[in-house]
């Protein structure tokens, strides 16, 4: 269900970019490269109410439950400002409560927190929220892979290396067939079944009209290949001047020190023109959470969750 009355679009990357580029937001989401990629999964929609752009999605992690909530209202300005940022969450509030929803800010950065706090002081909850917070690496540490820190990853790195012919290239819209060939072999290997196969497929139909959109979006993308053949491929987007976010990684673990490679390549080919590279969350998944602190992240990027304590 579709809160406001835009849906994420190519017509409308150029409004959306208005707001997204105006202020150093430092969280994945808040990219129109995100955004785009999981509009339709998560119903993203927006509207403008006053002076900022609100976001609304709905949340699929649940079976059988609908999870809507607001982004964090997007600023034209740069700033943000008590009385119209108020105005703007009050008015984005009162369209969910329309709906028959109750209206929870989430993936709010804690710059924006504060401005909300003050905005609404005595009636809303602050919640940190640990599952979503982004995890930050130097891009030189993901190439270079140096120190005793990362010796287990030049490990499985240098195996790759040592072991496999292989050529790392650009993902292009012009390999998206080979593309979802890959993404569709990846997802067998995976034998779920339920709420979590339904996910998976709601990824695969997003993911094929990424690979037909890249250059249209503005997408980075890499792929590394063996006898011709996609067996890992890698795609993010700009957040802000200096960062670049992995939206998706993906590699086929038949081949050891593939996933290495691809994070090192991608870093290299791609991403190496931004001091950082924003690996996303990790849902509370504690396999996810390993595998990424295992990267040495210099910095987690802090993100809450805003409720109203007349909703309790």
């Amino acid at each position: 269900m579709y809160l406001f009355k835009n849906k994420i679009t190519l017509e409308n990357r150029e409004i959306l970019e208005e707001y997204l580029g105006s202020y150093e937001y430092k969280t994945s989401g808040l990219s129109f490269s995100s955004l785009y990629m999981w509009r339709n999964i998560n119903y993203f929609s927006w509207e403008i109410f006053g002076d900022y752009l609100c976001i609304a999605g709905m949340s699929q992690l649940e079976e059988d439950k609908e999870e809507p909530f607001l982004l964090p209202p997007l600023t034209k300005t740069g700033f943000y400002e008590t009385e119209g940022l108020r105005y703007s969450i009050l008015e984005a509030k009162k369209a969910f409560e329309e709906c028959g929803f109750v209206c929870t800010l989430r993936l709010v950065p804690i710059q924006i927190m504060e401005a909300i706090k003050a905005a609404f002081s005595k009636e809303m909850l602050i919640i940190a929220d640990r599952a979503n917070y982004d995890y930050l690496y130097l891009t030189k540490d993901l190439i270079q892979l140096s120190g005793r820190e990362f010796h287990s990853k030049r490990n499985h790195l240098n195996y790759f290396l040592n072991h496999y012919d292989y050529k790392y290239v650009p993902l292009t819209s012009s390999m998206a067939e080979k593309a979802e060939a890959f993404i569709k072999e990846f997802n067998e290997r995976k034998n779920l079944s339920g709420h979590e196969r339904e996910l998976l497929l709601m990824e695969e139909v997003a993911m094929k009209d990424v690979f037909h959109n890249l250059e249209k979006v503005g997408y980075h993308a890499g792929a590394i290949l063996i006898d011709d053949k996609i067996e890992a491929l890698s795609i993010g987007g700009n957040l802000g001047k200096r960062t670049v976010t992995v939206h998706v990684e993906k590699a086929n673990i038949e081949f050891r020190g593939l996933y290495q490679a691809i994070n090192n390549e991608f870093s290299k080919n791609v991403a190496c023109r931004v001091k950082y590279i924003n690996r996303e969350e990790d849902m509370g998944i504690l396999g996810l959470r390993k595998a990424k602190l295992s990267y040495n992240p210099i910095k987690l990027v802090e993100k809450y969750i805003g409720v109203f304590k007349a909703d309790l």
